[in-house]
């Protein structure tokens, strides 16, 4: 195990005291306490007695709805089948609360400001009842991979995905969002005890230098923010520097003010002194959740509300020149038909999505989502299939999860974990299949009451398409 640097030590020992300390060493020497986030709409009962096959035993947590600490199989909860169909989510107990605390709805226009890897963002989401309007943000090539893949992994399709600088955002987006997630990138004190390598290169200089950044993107965040919206700073860092001291600039200069929050778990109130500095006395509001309390990580958090819009330029705020077409869109109409006619689908099923076509992709989201410079998306809900040679549109595997329950034709049902395995390597399954008698073509594959995407059929057997991106972690069946 990693010792705790000097660097680390004698910060804390200096901000907080010597008792302070050897809690905080008492917490890191512990062991990590993981927990996991149950999805909407599994059946919780249901998925308890699922994973329970796996030897996997949770315990709720009393306070934070569908939240789960694993009690016993640990080993493999990252590695099952219900974890890859995105049935629940690998999530800190504390990294939980932010979003809760933000508590946005589906009428919301709502911003994740920095969002990979996306434990936040999909909460969100989901506490919107997947609709509604959402903006998830990210500004690291490798990060937005791993966002997307979360994204896909859940089934979401509230979420437009943002490729770019934060602090730079409230240019295209003055006045816009109801609700603003800043979870900042920091120097990570209060997640020590999982990522010990925080240790080899921790010191207060880089926490300073990260604080600079934190307050750029909580300026930008306060002007993207409607008069009467709500923003909710959080950290996984305990330094003064990176909490206080930002918020406190933000109260001094902008048109803010902090909001009284409840926790769901053990907090502290903000620090307002600190040596001769003295912040503004309504940080006592803000909440510091402190790891060995809480048996989890970590975090800072203030929830702040705009009081009053601030002036910007309009010359570059425009609509964009791309559209999202309805259900009933000419250049869409007739793909829909054709999944309707082929699997089954209640035509009718499609009025609650908006549809995007880029090349022989298609796109869609939920009907309610809306956004201005849609060209600057990286992406925008999740692709319901590819248009090919033949002008029909492929399904795509992850849109066969989502309309799963929908699809009444053209099912094929795997029987045994040979079959699965073989199916989530991508390979062909050797199945007994008659395509003179059936027809060949692209089938949805599903196992006992999971839709797992699709695959296509012909004389050789079932060819998977079960996503490259999900083929490279290793599944426990």
């Amino acid at each position: 195990m990693i010792e705790l640097s000097g660097n680390i030590l004698d910060y804390i020992r200096s901000h907080f005291g010597e008792a302070y300390l050897k809690q905080y060493q008492n917490y890191y020497n512990s062991e990590y306490n993981p927990y996991i986030r149950f999805s909407i709409p599994p059946d919780s009962e249901k998925l308890l007695e699922r994973l329970k096959k796996y030897n996997i035993i949770l315990e709720p947590d009393p306070n934070i709805p569908r939240a789960y600490k694993v009690i016993s199989g640990r080993e493999v909860v990252g590695k099952t089948m219900e974890f890859i169909l995105g049935k629940y989510y690998i999530q800190s107990l504390s990294s939980m609360i932010p979003p809760l605390v933000l508590n946005p709805n589906e009428k919301d226009i709502v911003l994740d400001l920095c969002a990979a890897p996306g434990s936040k963002t999909t909460q969100l989401a989901e506490l919107m009842n997947n609709k509604g309007t959402l903006v998830a943000n990210e500004i690291s090539v490798e990060r937005l991979k791993s966002l997307v893949f979360n994204v896909d992994k859940m089934s979401l399709v509230n979420v437009g995905i943002l490729h770019g600088k934060g602090e730079l955002l409230s240019g295209q987006y003055p006045n816009y969002f109801d609700k603003i997630l800043v979870d900042a990138p920091c120097s990570a004190l209060g997640i020590t005890q999982k990522k010990g390598e925080v240790s080899n290169w921790w010191d207060a200089n880089k926490a300073k230098a990260m604080s600079d950044i934190q307050l750029r993107l909580l300026i930008s965040a306060v002007k993207m923010c409607k008069a009467g919206g709500e923003i909710v700073y959080s950290t996984c860092t305990l330094t003064l520097e990176e909490n206080e001291f930002v918020i406190n600039k933000i109260l001094k200069k902008y048109p803010v003010e902090l909001v009284e929050i409840e926790l769901p778990v053990n907090s502290t109130p903000g620090i307002t002194k600190f040596e001769n500095e003295e912040f503004d006395a309504s940080l006592n509001k803000a909440r510091r959740i402190l790891p060995w309390e809480v048996n989890s990580e970590g975090f800072f958090i203030a929830k702040l509300r705009k009081i009053d819009e601030m002036e910007y330029d309009k010359s570059g705020y425009d609509a964009g020149k791309f559209e999202l077409l309805n259900f009933s869109s000419g250049k869409i109409k007739k793909y829909l038909e054709g999944l309707s006619a082929y699997y089954g689908i209640p035509f009718n099923e499609f009025e609650n999505y908006k549809y995007l076509v880029k090349s022989n992709d298609i796109h869609f989201v939920n009907s309610h989502w809306s956004a201005a410079h849609l060209e600057n998306f990286n992406r925008i809900g999740t692709r319901l299939g590819t248009i090919d040679k033949r002008g029909f549109l492929q399904l795509n595997p992850l849109a066969a999860q989502i309309f799963g329950s929908l699809i009444t034709k053209n099912i094929i049902e795997l029987m045994d974990k040979p079959e699965l395995n073989t199916y989530f390597s991508g390979g062909t399954i050797k199945k007994l299949f008659d395509p003179l008698a059936n027809g060949g073509g692209q089938r949805v594959i599903k196992f006992e009451d999971y839709f797992l995407g699709t695959a296509v059929a012909s004389k050789e057997g079932l060819k998977s398409q079960f996503p490259r991106a999900f083929r490279t972690q290793e599944i426990i069946l």
